[in-house]
């Protein structure tokens, strides 16, 4: 009889789950389109061939997979209340229960089934996700305002350190195109004293060979008695160890990479003494957070759900809204607070869990000793 319910209550949850999932991406999908049409022919103008239909076959499939990641606990949260809620108005519940099966028993499929989704989450948001954002990030640029597009595609300086004892400075680079002007590269001793410059007054990425060709060059080697070693030349080709990308990383670096390389290149950038890293952390602690929260959801939505309320499932749905503004707010703001290097990236990342697993496991034995 209980394995018959267990079924029953997996096959609800996963039905309620894929279908809010499935209703979900295509009003989002629709609404975004609507919005961004206007940002998709600015880029047609740019380049022809990224009209709408390139954005819908090469940009779109990837963005849901994003979109449908960073809400997948709160699905799964709706879904548990909008059909535990039923399942309650339609004394089920009750009826299970008086059996003489234990709410904890009854509460088992509930558990496998949110496991079981978690771990795939898990999966996907270590491994498969940074593909997908690969191929998402090349063109969300394009669908960002005009100030926001500029900051990822436009010109600015920037600068590298790709050492404790070497750095690099551009005046004005070029994101899109990887070209800029006023290259500098700078090498140190021990002693902080310069020993080594090159200035370049153009500098272009070579994606085809891989290197940086600086045009207009010159050499400055400063030897231990401060006599200076100058030389110069039109053109040199000339690696640093990394593509532009991973020289001047923005935000969005950390998202295109599976965990063990996202691992490797914060260890990469701390060993080059760079302290600006809370971004990276917070996508890799994200990335194990937002799947053990769905395991927290589901005992909340089940403990808040699991019993027949004066208003019935609008109740239950709204408070369920609520909570889930609530996470995700949280976990968003808690992002901009970690950046700012207010608290650490672990903590802001786990802080929503810690602070809905105490509740969720209160209403859970609360429920379960009625």
């Amino acid at each position: 009889m209980l394995k018959i319910i267990d079924r029953y209550i997996v096959k609800k949850y996963l039905g309620t789950f894929s279908f809010m999932l499935i209703l979900l991406s295509i009003v989002v999908l629709v609404i975004d389109v609507q919005q961004k049409i206007p940002r998709i022919e600015n880029a047609t103008a740019i380049d022809a061939k990224l009209n709408l239909t390139y954005f819908l076959v090469h940009f779109y499939p990837f963005w849901i997979i994003n979109l449908v990641m960073t809400f997948l606990s709160i699905l799964v949260f709706i879904s548990v209340i909008y059909f535990t809620s039923r399942m309650a108005n339609n004394t089920e519940i009750v009826a299970v229960i008086s059996s003489g099966a234990s709410f904890h028993r009854f509460a088992r499929p509930y558990l496998l089934t949110s496991l079981f989704i978690a771990t795939i989450s898990l999966g996907v948001n270590h491994f498969v996700l940074p593909w997908a954002n690969i191929q998402k990030n090349q063109l969300e640029a394009y669908t960002y305002n005009a100030t926001n597009k500029e900051k990822v595609l436009g010109t600015a300086p920037v600068s590298a350190q790709l050492s404790k004892t070497e750095y690099i400075f551009i005046n004005s680079w070029n994101k899109r195109e990887k070209r800029g002007s006023g290259f500098v590269y700078q090498k140190f001793d021990k002693n902080r004293r310069l020993t080594y410059e090159l200035k370049a007054s153009d500098v272009t990425w070579d994606k085809d060979k891989k290197l940086f060709v600086l045009n207009s060059y010159a050499e400055k080697t400063i030897n231990k008695n401060d006599t200076e070693k100058l030389a110069n030349g039109f053109d040199l080709k000339k690696s640093f160890g990394h593509n532009p990308e991973e020289l001047f990383p923005n935000e969005l670096l950390g998202q295109n990479k599976t965990t063990p390389e996202l691992l490797k290149f914060i260890k990469r950038e701390k060993e080059k003494g760079n302290s600006n890293l809370n971004a990276h952390l917070n996508e890799l602690h994200q990335r194990t957070a937002m799947p053990i929260s769905i395991i927290i959801l589901t005992f909340l939505a089940l403990s808040l759900s699991s019993q027949k309320k004066r208003g019935g499932l609008g109740i239950n749905l709204a408070l369920g809204i609520s909570l889930a503004f609530v996470f995700v707010f949280s976990f968003e703001a808690l992002k901009v607070v970690s950046e700012n290097k207010s608290i650490s990236p672990a903590l802001a990342m786990w802080l929503p869990n810690i602070a809905f697993f105490p509740l969720a496991a209160y209403l859970y034995l609360k429920r379960a000793n009625q």
